[in-house]
């Protein structure tokens, strides 16, 4: 090899390798795009149909029930037409009619509607007695709410909020604490049917309140979801203890601390409490939570009313009651008295007539002296201390004072 040749080969330039470039997609390469291939028909071509094919359509396109062909079809159609427009927007507003929008809770009736008819078909050997089905139902209530609470709902704050000395009072507790607080008080049940005591562990509490506090104080740490299982299984008990009372409470009394109250009507008591607490809970977690069948609800309002008659007695023992101004002495009792018709609105409600003198006093039409309505849901609020007798939206006909004295009396109510 000659030097030229050497030279040449020692300083020729190395040839660059051939890597090929990434390829451009179609619609960069500014090229038709490719005819569709493997379909049955060709999408390219809008579909042309006559004017009364098209309105007959009107009614499919509603409902969504075109092909992609049709549809394009009366749509393109709908922005020539007047006519069409007009007539395929009232048919879609029609359709809309069709399927209002629904809550996905489900009825609170349902549970008693799928019982009845079980029932219905095959009766229980020992039913629940009507007297306790309020609370039955309502406890079921809330326990399907607490179902699916995480730490967080568990935790949430809640108020809660009751009537004391004609002034509203506050409690700050937490989802929990108020589970504990159903759990002490229908404890003052359970431990009068000879079940055991929540507060075994903390005895001479009496009275829902008391036994509350006690509860709270015994526990080293507030309240968790752990109060759920206890709760729950003293309900059970509660249900089907009573069960076997054969739908007669023969006379047995619940004491409250300083008052009792037969079987029945605690049973009763604690349905009422467990509606009103869930609303608590449900507006703590900011869930819609619905007032109870209105059969119960009637049952609650009606003892709510029957107990009127010795808040209103209480209250002029307390000096907080307005004394009459057309007479000068009180009906004695067994003897008809003034009389306030309470009338309360609603599928849960119906009309009261509320001795005003004595518990034991007759009440009487002739002694009407006032009159007040009220909606069934706002009345269980006034008498859950959740609603000021101020704030009442109460229908008043008659005797001013004397229907001060029964607003302030439901409120009294109320307790924790």
């Amino acid at each position: 090899m000659s030097g030229a040749e050497e030279f040449r080969v020692e300083f020729e330039e190395p040839r660059e390798r051939r890597i090929p470039m990434p390829r451009a997609s179609v619609e960069d390469g500014g090229r038709p795009l490719p005819d569709p291939v493997g379909r049955g028909e060709d999408v390219s071509v809008p579909l042309v149909l006559p004017h009364d094919v098209l309105k007959s359509l009107l009614g499919a396109w509603a409902l969504a029930a075109c092909s992609a062909a049709e549809t394009d079809a009366v749509e393109h159609h709908l922005g020539d037409c007047g006519g069409c427009a007009d007539e395929a927007r009232r048919l879609r507003e029609a359709v809309g009619l069709l399927h209002q929008p629904e809550t996905l809770d489900l009825d609170p009736a349902l549970r008693t509607r799928v019982l009845d008819a079980c029932l219905d078909r095959r009766p229980p050997r020992i039913p629940v007695p009507e007297w306790a089905a309020p609370y039955d139902a309502e406890t079921a209530r809330l326990d399907a709410l607490l179902q699916d609470f995480g730490d967080a709902e568990w935790h949430a704050p809640v108020r809660l909020r009751w009537f004391e000395d004609d002034a509203q009072t506050t409690r700050r507790t937490t989802v929990a604490g108020v589970i504990a607080h159903l759990l002490a008080v229908d404890g003052v049940i359970a431990t009068a049917l000879g079940l055991d005591d929540p507060l075994g562990h903390a005895p001479g509490a009496s009275g829902p309140s008391p036994r509350t506090e006690a509860y709270w104080r015994s526990a080293p740490f507030p309240p968790t979801r752990a109060v759920h299982t206890p709760w729950r299984e003293q309900t059970h008990a509660l249900v089907r203890t009573v069960s076997f009372t054969g739908g007669s409470a023969g006379g047995f009394t619940v004491p409250y601390g300083g008052f009792e109250l037969p079987l029945h009507d605690a049973m009763l008591d604690r349905a009422f409490g467990c509606w009103v607490h869930a609303e608590d809970i449900a507006d703590a977690v900011d869930y819609p939570y619905r007032p109870p069948s209105p059969r119960h609800l009637n049952k609650m309002i009606d003892l709510a009313v029957r107990l009127l008659p010795t808040a209103l007695a209480a209250r002029r023992r307390s000096g907080r009651s307005t004394p009459p101004r057309t007479i000068r002495h009180l009906a004695p009792a067994g003897h008809p008295g003034r009389t306030l018709r309470l009338e309360i609105e609603g599928p849960a409600g119906g009309n009261w007539l509320i001795p005003l003198d004595s518990p034991s006093a007759t009440p009487s039409t002739d002694w009407e002296v006032a009159h007040v309505a009220l909606d069934s849901v706002e009345f269980c609020h006034l008498a859950a201390g959740h609603l000021l007798p101020e704030d009442a939206a109460a229908g008043q006909l008659g005797d001013k004072e004397a229907i001060r004295d029964v607003l302030y009396a439901t409120a009294s109510l109320s307790r924790m």
